[in-house]
């Protein structure tokens, strides 16, 4: 009886050991992976709903370039993934040129409303009893980006018409489609935090009006989305931002005590940027540059490429601490020097070096994790200070959304400005020499007339493009 037991014991130990460690059904490859990795030849797309990576090939077998499937994908997301991202949202966009073997990026950002100015945010705001802009309301609020961006890279890239890769989203928004069980899930913790706000939510996303969300397998259609994506197919960009879809914002935004204006989607334009990359190992990784985060994870790398993480262990204690270190090092330099470049001098050949990136490193401590990260100082040659134009206005915004599909403008006058940043930012910054820094706890002001470009929860979209 005590051998059963111990015998037992020992096998109740490797099944939590395979629970763990391994996908208990896999007999080959890697053991943490759920399934084996998609292999192709002509082509490939990746989203986060099986239906928009379907729309995406099946643009690719018709012809279509990358950036066509990509935009395809992306609507269908917009319509199938709402928890996540829309038109109403904005876009990054790197875009590989294998004929030019050139990256291009795109920056789809949307600006702040031109007639909100830094003393009406710090009013709106004693009035919710808050230091921070909320997560939800018409503080957050800024211009669409999402749909001007698939207006660049179609004309740039596009091999389709335009209305071709809108297509397939208009068709699933007006037949209908079964919602997933992730996105179902998120939908419905959703209703409670939407239902009281102005406009159609209910009407448009609950399937009885009322407030029942669709749950796994549930059909949702969305007649009204269909509606705006065949403007848009038919009469391009300026259907969105100088017709009739701006007019309704317009008016919907008077109406509620909303910011935007015609006039703010009037003077949107995207901007074409170029990426910048750092080395990790042999590979050539690259991101946007600010108003976006993505040189964060360029950081991260340079920091990470100290350190043996092989040696360490797939998903062990202290790889996981090191990479968890790196990026609070990270985090705080993107606090205090990712901001609009029309307004700051972002030090970014100061954050990617690799001497900055070494001394950076040190901070890590292997047994222990830091309560706090203070930024450092990469432009300590050129020095110590980044200055943001003194101003009226400071328009803070919180955490955006996610996507990578994998298939896949022109500078911008001073007078449109950008910063996108995760995290609630204090209203707040520091005046010296006639100037307002850039600090922690605060985000860049601008002259009245201008504009950021900031970044809204669950709204934007990121796509790499190979062409």
């Amino acid at each position: 009886m005590r051998r059963l037991n111990h015998s037992i014991a020992i096998l109740g130990i490797l099944l939590v050991d395979l629970s763990l460690n391994a996908q208990i059904d896999r007999i080959t490859g890697r053991n943490f992976t759920t399934r084996s990795e998609v292999i192709a030849r002509h082509g490939m797309i990746c989203t986060s709903v099986p239906a928009a990576t379907q729309v995406g090939l099946d643009i690719l077998k018709r012809g279509g370039s990358a950036v066509d499937a990509a935009i395809a994908a992306n609507a269908t997301l917009g319509l199938m993934e709402p928890v996540s991202n829309g038109i109403g949202g904005d876009l990054f966009a790197i875009v590989y040129s294998a004929k030019e073997n050139k990256l291009y990026g795109l920056n789809g950002s949307g600006r702040s409303p031109l007639g909100l100015s830094y003393d009406q945010v710090k009013s709106e705001l004693a009035k919710l009893h808050r230091e921070t802009i909320p997560p939800l309301g018409m503080l957050p609020i800024s211009v669409p980006g999402t749909v001007d961006a698939w207006a660049q890279l179609h004309k740039k890239f596009g091999k389709l018409k335009l209305s071709d890769d809108l297509a397939p989203a208009i068709r699933y928004a007006e037949e209908g489609f079964p919602v997933t069980e992730l996105i179902a899930y998120y939908w419905g913790r959703s209703v409670p935090l939407y239902k009281n706000m102005p406009g159609g939510f209910l009407e448009t996303y609950t399937l009885d009006g009322k407030g029942r969300a669709p749950a796994k397998g549930d059909i949702f259609k969305n007649p009204a989305l269909a509606k705006s994506l065949r403007l848009i197919g038919e009469k391009g960009r300026d259907a969105f931002y100088k017709g009739e879809i701006a007019d309704k914002i317009d008016a919907f935004m008077q109406v509620n005590g909303g910011f935007l204006r015609k006039t703010d989607f009037e003077k949107h334009i995207s901007t074409w940027v170029d990426p910048v990359s750092t080395n990790y190992r042999g590979y050539d990784v690259f991101e946007l540059p600010p108003n976006g985060q993505g040189i964060a994870a360029l950081q991260i790398l340079n920091i990470l490429e100290g350190f043996d993480l092989r040696a360490m262990g797939f998903g062990k204690v202290q790889a996981l601490h090191t990479m968890i270190e790196a990026k609070k090092i990270a985090w705080a330099d993107r606090a205090k020097f990712y901001a609009d470049p029309a307004f700051a001098k972002i030090p970014i050949a100061g954050l990617l070096s690799k001497n900055y990136a070494a001394e950076r490193r040190k901070l890590i401590d292997p047994n222990r994790a830091a309560k706090k990260a203070e930024a450092g100082n990469p432009a300590i040659d050129q020095g110590d200070t980044i200055h943001v134009p003194g101003s009226r206005r400071t328009f803070l915004d919180g955490a955006g959304a996610r996507e990578c599909l994998c298939a896949g403008q022109a500078s911008v006058s001073h007078h449109h400005s950008r910063f996108r940043n995760e995290g609630w930012q204090t209203v707040g910054s520091i005046r010296r020499n006639g100037r307002r820094d850039a600090t922690a706890g605060s985000r860049a002001g601008a002259h009245e007339s201008d504009r950021f470009r900031t970044e809204r929860a669950g709204s934007g979209r990121r796509v790499a493009l190979a062409t």
